[in-house]
């Protein structure tokens, strides 16, 4: 065994009560990091899923019609204000080629292109404006996972077939096998056969989104052939962002992310994280002051000690050491427990606080990440508070420290 590390050790053995007592303050401080880390990242997984549930990371749409001032043939402005043209249905030029080439991205988990617009739904004297969705089932599926929120039903789009949401059922008072139709401004109408019934956690969804196969919603909305979105999946969703602006880049269309679409919710989000880092700063500044405070008393206890250590001719670096490794063992010793304590604390606090489905009402977001962090993250303070007692304690005068009583 180094005899830094010898000596480090000893120093913690001789001082139990003050070592023990030490050890729980830093396990304290890496409980507090850990509970309110699984409990922030719980919360912005929840959130974030609830939003991402109804709506594809990056959608890509043709660029909106614009008016051009009126110009006459000698370059002589005439109308200076002109109103904003009517935005029609547009197809996106060559969308399946475009679709290949934005799946062979390596950021790109799965595309699924849309042929999108209003219509309305009747069924008897009820009528509610309503958004088909023309898809390919499989494809809408990876990008928006509708077929693991079905509620009756199944998840099926052949022929004249349809799957809407839940509280559009409801409004309607249809089910599984009735007969809807729908009707497009343009005159356009089919009937199709309800095969399934969607509950994607959204009011606003639940109620107007009519899932078509594509064929079909291409016929409705005047399409022959066309999509007038696509809906992207990234890999990870806070690239999303610059996955759109590389696709509007190259493609010319326009490229809205989750991000852009929900300024609020990402400003909540920061908000929270930034709330969770101020709060583990403080937490382990004090943590950190507290050390180094123990490690100056051990300082000032072990004066004679470090005096005769230096006497036989101890180089001030190992003496030094001994300190750094003393403060590093708290720091190591305190995250073990405070993240065993920390750990429980969470999943504490997730039964305690439950809907009454039985699910969690604050999910707790714990991984192994999270746990090597706060322990390396323990550990480095232990260390860092431990270099002013340490370099004290590498400078005290032999002679000095030998007289010390």
């Amino acid at each position: 065994m180094p005899v830094a590390l010898f000596l480090a050790l000893q120093f913690l053995r001789e001082y139990r009560s003050q070592t023990a007592l030490t050890i729980g303050a830093v396990a304290i401080g890496v409980a507090v990091m850990v509970f309110l880390s699984a409990l922030i990242g719980g919360l912005q997984v929840s959130l974030i899923a609830r939003t991402l549930g109804t709506q594809a990371h990056v959608v890509v749409r043709p660029l909106e019609e614009r008016a051009r001032p009126l110009i006459d043939s000698d370059s002589t402005l005439v109308l200076r204000h002109v109103e904003r043209p009517a935005q029609r249905i547009r197809s996106i030029a060559e969308w399946q080629r475009i679709e290949g080439w934005i799946r062979a991205d390596p950021d790109v988990v799965a595309t699924s292109a849309v042929a999108l617009g209003d219509a309305f739904a009747t069924q008897g004297s009820a009528n509610r404006p309503v958004q088909i969705l023309g898809v390919d089932p499989l494809r809408f599926d990876q990008v928006i996972a509708v077929s693991q929120r079905m509620v009756r039903g199944v998840y099926r789009l052949e022929g004249g077939e349809a799957v809407i949401g839940v509280e559009l059922a409801d409004d309607l008072g249809v089910d599984v096998g009735d007969k809807l139709r729908l009707q497009t401004p343009e005159g356009n109408d089919a009937l199709l056969t309800i095969r399934g019934v969607f509950d994607l956690g959204n009011q606003q969804v639940n109620q107007r989104w009519v899932l078509v196969p594509l064929r079909t919603g291409q016929t409705l909305l005047g399409l022959p052939g066309g999509a007038n979105s696509l809906h992207i999946k990234v890999r990870s969703i806070f690239e999303a962002d610059r996955v759109a602006a590389r696709i509007a880049d190259q493609t010319g269309l326009e490229a809205e992310s989750w991000m852009e679409a929900n300024q609020q919710l990402l400003i909540a989000l920061r908000s929270q994280s930034s709330s969770s880092y101020t709060i583990q700063f403080f937490v382990f500044l004090a943590v950190a002051i507290g050390i180094a405070s123990v490690l100056v008393v051990t300082v000032v206890q072990r004066t004679r000690e470090i005096g005769i250590l230096r006497a036989m001719g101890t180089p001030r670096r190992r003496i030094a050491t001994v300190f750094v490794i003393q403060g590093g063992l708290v720091g190591f010793l305190g995250s073990i427990v405070g993240v065993a304590l920390g750990a429980g604390l969470s999943f504490l606090f997730m039964r305690a606080s439950q809907n009454p489905d039985g699910t969690a009402m604050f999910p707790i977001e714990l991984s192994a990440n999270l746990i090597f962090a706060a322990s390396g993250l323990a550990t480095l303070t232990g260390m860092l508070a431990a270099v002013l007692p340490a370099r004290q304690a590498s400078r005290l005068d032999p002679v000095e420290a030998i007289r010390h009583v």
